[in-house]
């Protein structure tokens, strides 16, 4: 009897201990799996605030530069190939404000020779395709640059004919990435993904300051999600109190070992540009 009891007493144990080894061991899945399903429910939250705001600064960067109504200013184009050569361009570009519709742009070519009356024209147009259209006064045609054609160089510089389009807020998703600093400054760093298609970039990391939304750094990605190249931004200077442009931008291409350097003067706004001047249907008259 005694013998009995002592049995029973250890089975008692035994099953007490197991029982509990049980109930701590769903206690401790059950937390897992509730921690694993709020995390789960966080990343989706943090990843859309991260879109509303990346869209929101965006938006707000663009806010700093309605009622410019016009601009026109003198570049010098230079390029440097890998070996370091030099070649340079002059040009003039103008550009146009509009109101229902995306901005406008006429870039001519004064010279080389071989170059001067080549003239891009560029009507942006929020969440659709936009059109370009190149003047070659070599064979006296207006060439319509395609959607297919528009992540190629522009007349041989490292700036594709898609970088030559004043960007539309629309024309991109947006995602916070962080905030940081830029040489000191501080800034945000966006990573903006092209909507169109046939963009030549898979995605665009923007470096803007938080004091006047000024873009000073852009990473382009190429279609394999691989560092193609950077545009730079330096020198900038507030026009009409208002409006803030830089004096020099730079283009370095990763992947060739070229450059192609943007260097602005005499910017000049409210000049009194139509409409009727960035018609394709003015082209040639745009050359002479």
């Amino acid at each position: 009897m005694h013998l009995i009891n002592k049995i029973s007493c250890r089975q008692t144990v035994y099953w007490l201990t197991f029982s509990f080894s049980v109930i701590a061991s769903t206690l401790i899945v059950t937390h897992t799996s509730q921690a694993s399903t709020a995390s789960n429910q966080q990343v989706p939250q943090a990843l859309a605030e991260a879109k509303k705001r990346g869209y929101e600064i965006a938006e707000n960067a663009d806010l700093q530069d309605l009622g410019y109504s016009d601009m026109q200013v003198n570049v010098k184009m230079i390029l440097l190939d890998a070996m370091g050569r030099r070649a340079e361009r002059s040009l003039a570009v103008n550009t146009l404000e509009m109101t229902k519709d995306g901005d406008r742009s006429l870039t001519l070519f004064l010279s080389p020779r071989d170059q001067k009356g080549t003239v891009l024209l560029t009507h942006a147009h929020p969440q659709a395709n936009d059109d370009q259209w190149l003047y070659l006064p070599a064979l006296r045609r207006v060439k319509r640059i395609t959607a297919n054609d528009r992540s190629g160089p522009f007349v041989g510089s490292e700036f594709a004919y898609e970088d030559m389009i004043r960007q539309e807020v629309d024309d991109y998703s947006y995602r916070l990435l962080k905030s940081t600093q830029f040489e000191d400054k501080p800034a945000w760093l966006l990573e903006r993904t092209p909507k169109d298609i046939h963009s030549g970039y898979s995605k665009q990391h923007v470096w803007l300051d938080k004091q006047a939304y000024r873009i000073w750094r852009i990473d382009f990605y190429d279609r394999k999600n691989t560092l193609l190249k950077t545009l730079f931004f330096e020198g900038y200077q507030q026009y009409a109190n208002a409006y803030w442009r830089p004096l020099r931008s730079i283009m370095e291409n990763y992947q060739t070992g070229k450059k192609t350097i943007l260097e602005y003067s005499d910017y000049r706004f409210k000049t009194g540009l139509t409409t009727a001047q960035f018609s394709q249907y003015q082209l040639r008259s745009q050359a002479h």
